[in-house]
Parts: structure tokens; C-alpha cells; sequence
């Protein structure tokens, strides 16, 4: 993976864009030492997406297996309860 400072990637976009895109790198944008950025090549993208949308389930399916466990507030009694 490449770190290249804020600067320079003004100075290179297009080629810092291609090596990603083209090259498959990542690339890694630093400001004064600290990693601030990233570009990553649309297939890694994707994945994390896929990747979130599978965590994004199993949390859904907990959530689900929990209230049928526990049971359920309306939206009503909780908002009493806060005392909203």
C-alpha cells in the first residue's frame, strides 16, 4: 500500500487515480505525518459493501432473535419512560 503526503497527490492526481483504479493499489493520503485518506480500487469497495451488508444482517437477525426473546415496547411507552 502507498503513502503518499496530501501535497503530492495535488501535484499527481492523475496518476495516483490510475495506479489505483488501473494498478489495483491502494493508497494511503497523509497530512504532516498522519494517515487522513484512502482511495481504493472499486472492487474493494464493493466488497467492504458486501462485507457491511452481511454484518448489517447477522446484527438484524440478533436484534429479531432478541425481541422475540424479550418481548417489545411500543414507541409509545418508551417515549414516556424517557419522559419525552
Amino acid at each position: 500500500m502507498a503513502h503518499i503526503t496530501a501535497s503530492k497527490v495535488r501535484q499527481d492526481l492523475s496518476d495516483t487515480l490510475n495506479r489505483v483504479a488501473y494498478g489495483r493499489r491502494r493508497v494511503v493520503f497523509e497530512r504532516r505525518g498522519k494517515a487522513i485518506a484512502a482511495v481504493i480500487p472499486i472492487e474493494d469497495l464493493r466488497l467492504l459493501e458486501v462485507l457491511e451488508d452481511r454484518i448489517d444482517l447477522a446484527d438484524a437477525r440478533a436484534a429479531l432473535a432478541e425481541a422475540k426473546k424479550k418481548g417489545t415496547k411500543s414507541l409509545e411507552t418508551i417515549v414516556k419512560e424517557l419522559g419525552l
